[in-house]
């Protein structure tokens, strides 16, 4: 668990901008944070060393590479106990269809975000990897017909200058 770290208005302003765009150079962040590039580098690695910058990626479109099929999937567990938890996250972890994987606290123990080329892709996921998974009790799925909003990161809001 990352521990909570104290931001300053530069530090909000640099994570702000790279959550919008993390091609961003530098020189590009330091300008908006009303720094230079030097003290905004150090910055930038201070917040990757302390967690809050946890990595960079790029953002792909499932469906342009053929993952048509977004499904959620709702799963109970045989056990609660912490070790079981663990196996069952450490065991999600290898599923490279699952892209998320949330414990809830309540009924449902798992929601998982699971992309599929097609239905009967999905289908096969389902009988040969979740439903049959040491201590899986329950799966429930619901198809997702479509995503308006998918936003990475938390609401970070920046006061203008």
């Amino acid at each position: 668990m990352v521990k909570k770290h104290k931001l300053d208005k530069v530090d909000r302003q640099i994570l702000y901008d790279l959550q919008k765009n993390g091609r961003l150079s530098n020189v590009e962040l330091a300008k908006n944070a009303g720094i230079s590039a030097p003290p905004c580098l150090r910055r930038v690695r201070a917040l990757e060393e302390a967690g809050v910058i946890k990595g960079y990626n790029a953002e792909i479109d499932p469906e342009s590479l053929g993952y048509t099929v977004t499904v959620f999937a709702f799963v109970g567990l045989i056990s609660q106990a912490e070790v079981d938890l663990k196996k069952f996250e450490s065991m999600v972890l290898n599923w490279e269809e699952v892209r998320e994987c949330h414990m809830l606290m309540g009924e449902i123990d798992f929601l998982l975000k699971i992309v599929s080329i097609d239905w009967d892709d999905f289908q096969k996921f389902l009988t040969s990897k979740l439903t049959p998974a040491p201590n899986v009790s329950h799966v429930k799925t619901a198809l997702s017909i479509r995503s308006e909003k998918e936003l990475p990161g938390v609401p970070l809001t920046v006061k203008p200058s």
